[in-house]
């Protein structure tokens, strides 16, 4: 059986990953600090280190005991404010925790990295959509990070023919994930709905993003790791959704009208965002199939069993998992 190891494993994109990789016949690995994730968001069979990917000596461990065929590397920092309010410990995880996963895929015969990148990285573009022959700009640390982390990851295939897919996300939603990160205003503005409470958009709200679903990010994963070569790719809805339009989508779920509160724009967010996918279409033999409306309406019912209390049973069960001592 392919082994695979998931960083950032328990994490919301992560753990829909791994869910792919087991629904296909994968043996599949799990690396987390817990940061942010959560061991429920996993299969029980799910085998897992609990550690930071900028832990050198424990991610080696995890290498050598687990030996995987591939990596798919999601664990980062993700917020672009925190990156702004601490740009070292940014370029800690997202930097130094790639080159130590590319380190230890070269020591111990992986065959390719699979890598998580972001929109973030083209910044303001003139161009719409973005392809990934566009120029990258980049307005945050986040986002330079990101970009950073992409060319030594370039630079290992042409120094030590170690395969790469650098997935340029654009922004990612669904069921698992929190308040923080890029995707993160529809975790928010659909709990603010759910409560009954006014959303807060920052900006006027005419600013655009492209927002994919994350089941259809986990299909591209799996392609992407299926993948005979290196490439770099957008995964996204090439959609453009202003912050207004989204709005009102997730109050047709809900029962009343909220108006929102406008405060000034966030330092370091981007205006617009569109990606091209159609490399990801050609290459990988990839596309969307979540329509926005469909990946919201699953999103508002995740969010409302999430605010309803536990069944009895629920609260008594708690998942079975496979910690590997190390």
């Amino acid at each position: 059986m392919v082994r695979v190891l998931v960083t950032g494993g328990f994490g919301f994109i992560g753990s829909h990953i791994v869910d792919t990789l087991i629904r296909n016949k994968y043996e599949v690995a799990v690396y987390d600090n817990l940061s942010t994730g959560s061991v429920n968001n996993v299969h029980s069979k799910v085998k897992f280190f609990i550690e930071s990917v900028e832990d050198e000596a424990t991610l080696e461990k995890a290498m050598k005991t687990f030996k995987p065929n591939y990596v798919v590397h999601q664990a980062a920092q993700v917020s672009v404010q925190q990156s702004i309010s601490d740009i070292k410990n940014d370029a800690l995880i997202n930097i130094m925790g790639t080159i130590n996963v590319i380190k230890f895929s070269l020591k111990y015969d992986v065959k390719k990295i699979v890598f998580a990148s972001s929109a973030a990285v083209y910044g303001n573009s003139i161009v719409t959509p973005i392809s990934v022959s566009d120029p990258t700009h980049p307005l945050s640390p986040y986002g330079l990070s990101k970009k950073t982390a992409e060319d030594y990851l370039k630079l290992a295939k042409d120094l030590y023919d170690l395969d790469y897919a650098i997935l340029r996300y654009s922004n990612v939603y669904g069921p698992r994930q929190t308040t923080s990160g890029e995707g993160g205003v529809i975790s928010i503005f659909t709990n603010q709905v759910i409560n009954n409470e006014e959303p807060v958009i920052y900006g006027d709200g005419f600013q655009t993003r492209d927002f994919i679903y994350v089941e259809d990010v986990a299909s591209a994963n799996l392609k992407a790791l299926r993948y005979d070569g290196s490439g770099t790719f957008n995964i996204s809805s090439t959609t453009s959704t202003s912050i207004n339009q989204l709005l009102s989508v997730i109050q047709t779920f809900g029962k009343q009208d909220i108006f929102p509160i406008y405060k000034p724009a966030k330092n370091g967010d981007i205006k617009e965002s569109l990606l091209s996918n159609n490399k990801s279409i050609q290459l990988l033999d990839w596309q969307p199939v979540f329509s926005l409306e469909k990946g919201l309406a699953n999103t508002y019912e995740y969010y409302i069993k999430q605010n309803q209390p536990p069944l009895a049973s629920e609260k008594e069960h708690t998942p079975l998992l496979n910690p590997i001592t190390l």
